[in-house]
């Protein structure tokens, strides 16, 4: 297993030839804070195509489960973080993805997390891992560190492929004071 740091990369044709079947796990656990409201971290994923989503079908969340053609699904909402292992996943069948598919894109997002007054910096312990799917091995594993005192959404990481066709993971780890509504309105989805 391959511990990134920050903008870190994994090439995945290169590291792991002929693989096609991934799973993106997502972990956190909120800290001990008092009798406030219970974290409710979602996980999900933007299918996009040259910045943009393929359509609003491929926002793969808690309430929009796949894509269309099935490449794509969501384990399901986890309301608390409080399960042991991964607390929402995402599996993807890589060469099942439409061909104009570049970037699968995960972001979490601390649902209602202005009017519960929460933020990442209450949250410890997050960590995004990659698995081979079929082998039900770890490939690569990012661990946030406590950089995101304010931050209500981030952006952990995303699945690319480059010019050649070949899929990386790479850790992108970049903070947000938005709801995921912004990022539907970003990667040009309609609201």
């Amino acid at each position: 297993m391959i511990h990134l740091e920050k903008g870190g990369r994994i090439n995945l044709a290169k590291n792991h030839p002929g693989l096609t079947k991934i799973k993106v796990g997502l972990s956190w656990d909120a800290n001990a804070y008092g009798s406030g409201p219970d974290f409710d971290i979602d996980a999900s994923v933007f299918v996009l195509g040259q910045g943009k989503l393929l359509s609003d079908e491929h926002f793969v969340f808690y309430n929009n489960l796949q894509t269309p053609d099935g490449s794509v699904s969501h384990s399901g909402d986890n309301r608390t973080g409080q399960a042991e292992g991964d607390d929402e996943s995402i599996t993807i069948d890589l060469a099942a993805l439409p061909p104009q598919a570049d970037e699968l894109s995960f972001v979490v997002t601390i649902h209602d997390a202005a009017d519960r007054r929460q933020n990442f910096g209450q949250v410890r312990n997050s960590a995004i891992r990659l698995y081979d799917l079929e082998q039900g091995a770890v490939i690569g594993q990012y661990k946030l560190e406590q950089e995101f005192s304010t931050e209500t959404a981030l952006q952990f990481g995303s699945v690319r492929k480059n010019d050649v066709g070949e899929w990386s993971f790479v850790a992108v780890g970049a903070g947000y004071r938005r709801g995921l509504i912004d990022f539907v309105r970003a990667y040009g989805g309609n609201v």
